[in-house]
């Protein structure tokens, strides 16, 4: 999950229950002062300020900022992963096509219930040593996507990796929406859908194209 970052950019587990405590005390207010302020206003010193914690303190297990941007980003990954790795069992029995319809639906819901989610995924496309959160959603969902077709006895290609493609286009649709209206509406829930499908399509032989229901 952190190959490839900065080691100053992952955050420091904690060892013992006052450091568990204090960790998920500043996960905590990162996510709201986020919130409030978003990534331009965000930093290690207004967040100290904001909890009566020393920098120090902070800095014990989230070196940079980037640590705890990444550490937050992870959180709302396992817990869109986690909705929708149950959401792909309970759709178990309907073509790929309705399932990534669904998919997508649970996807846009979920960061409609969280607006950090939007901020640190769908706010904009960084990507170096520090924060990889593209990389990041593409290689998780992608994985998600790839094996709900594997189990249905569908191999996409790999070279060039197009189920990764297709999470990317939904991405950017979902990222648009975002920048747009500050959501997600339906209307870019259905096009993302029909967009991941369409180009999909193409790879899978003997699937035909729904689209969105």
């Amino acid at each position: 999950m952190n190959s490839g970052l900065d080691p100053r950019a992952i955050a420091i587990q904690p060892k013992r229950e006052a450091g568990v405590q204090r960790y998920k005390t500043v996960l905590d207010g990162a996510d709201q002062l986020l919130l409030e302020v978003g990534l331009s206003g965000f930093s290690i010193s207004l967040l100290a300020e904001r909890l009566g914690f020393t920098r120090r303190s902070i800095y014990k297990f989230f070196p940079t900022t980037y640590a705890i941007l990444n550490e937050l980003t992870y959180q709302y990954l396992d817990q869109l992963e986690e909705l929708l790795s149950n959401r792909v069992t309970e759709l178990s029995e309907l073509p790929w096509d309705k399932i990534i319809y669904q998919m997508v639906q649970e996807a846009a819901a979920f960061h409609n219930r969280n607006p950090v989610s939007r901020i640190l995924i769908l706010g904009g496309a960084v990507t170096d040593e520090s924060f990889r959160v593209t990389e990041l959603t593409i290689r998780r969902l992608g994985k998600l996507t790839t094996d709900m077709l594997n189990a249905r006895g569908i191999e996409p290609r790999s070279h060039p990796d197009v189920v990764s493609l297709a999470v990317d286009i939904g991405t950017a649709v979902f990222r648009v929406s975002n920048l747009y209206h500050g959501e997600i509406t339906q209307d870019y829930v259905d096009e993302a859908a029909y967009a991941m499908v369409a180009y999909l399509s193409k790879y899978i032989d003997g699937q035909p194209l729904n689209g969105a229901p």
